[in-house]
């Protein structure tokens, strides 16, 4: 299908602000192949026809629903970015940890936005349940969110290819996962750790009822929007953490030139951000493990 330039800027401009993804012109040609697949399914005889179908015969907006989940790219798989995992679990968090305990604080809120099909969060999951120390004793909240109902029904079953799991270490796979025909299953208490919900990003009502995390991970997804979506989005996320709590993006990403709103953490050559505590200058001890808890 031939998507003309005016169907598919009326098309794009939608999803933009409805869910902040931004498809540049040079991504016509992919937003036609998705848009002519939704068009068959409820009967559009044009592109626009289609965008006056999700105008205005689309009220509970499940066809625009659709639509995006067919747009979204899901690419994941666990332990992804390792080195920066590695960062997490053997120098951010312990120094987080450390400081809770002397509070006596035993809660740890950990949030995965753009969570996809679950690898992410599970993965957090193992590290936890690998890494702390008497992790009986804390109260921990992992909750893993996605505007794609499709992948969070496939994240609730917790069920993977081998493709999924290849970069898991030997020591986690053997513990964490139950190897039966159809794939390989996340073991129940690691499942049992982690909640799911629909949201999109750019709800602003959603994303408000988020608070007190002390990690957010959202990585590889402010590439897909533009800078007025990034900073609104930004700044739910700086609403939604603690002082003090950190923020994980993708390698590529950056928030230094979108929000002043965070302070850069350098940790043995890897750059993290958090919610000031105060305005002060950073200070942070580390270690100096190159290794994740437990992994030969």
């Amino acid at each position: 299908m031939v998507l003309e330039q005016r169907d598919f800027e009326l098309i794009r401009n939608m999803v933009y602000r409805k869910t902040g993804m931004m498809f540049e012109d040079r991504k016509r040609a992919f937003v036609a192949t998705r848009v002519a697949r939704r068009m068959a399914a409820v009967g559009s005889a044009t592109a626009r026809d289609y965008y006056c179908y999700l105008r205005y015969q689309d009220p509970d907006g499940r066809e625009f629903q659709n639509l995006v989940e067919t747009l979204t790219t899901n690419e994941t798989y666990f332990f992804r970015e390792y080195p920066q995992l590695e960062c997490f679990a053997n120098e951010v968090l312990p120094n987080l940890t450390a400081e809770k305990e002397a509070r006596h604080d035993w809660r740890l809120k950990i949030w995965s936005a753009a969570c996809s099909t679950g690898d992410e969060p599970y993965t957090l999951a193992i590290i936890l349940d690998a890494c702390l120390e008497s992790v009986s004793k804390w109260q921990i909240e992992i909750t893993a969110t996605d505007i794609d109902t499709n992948v969070l029904a496939t994240a609730k079953r917790g069920v993977y290819s081998p493709r999924a799991v290849k970069d898991v270490p030997e020591v986690y796979l053997s513990e964490y996962f139950q190897v039966q025909p159809d794939g390989y299953h996340v073991v129940p208490k690691i499942k049992q750790m982690v909640s799911f919900a629909h949201v999109n990003l750019m709800d602003r009502h959603a994303m408000g009822r988020f608070r007190e995390y002390d990690f957010i991970f959202c990585r590889n997804v402010l590439i897909y929007f533009d800078d007025v979506a990034r900073r609104s989005v930004l700044k739910s996320f700086y609403n939604a953490l603690r002082p003090g709590g950190y923020i994980f993006l993708g390698h590529s990403e950056s928030v230094g030139r979108i929000s002043t709103d965070f302070e850069m953490v350098s940790l043995n050559g890897h750059i993290t951000y958090r919610r000031p505590v105060s305005r002060q200058p950073v200070s942070a001890t580390t270690r100096t493990e190159r290794e994740l808890c437990r992994v030969p």
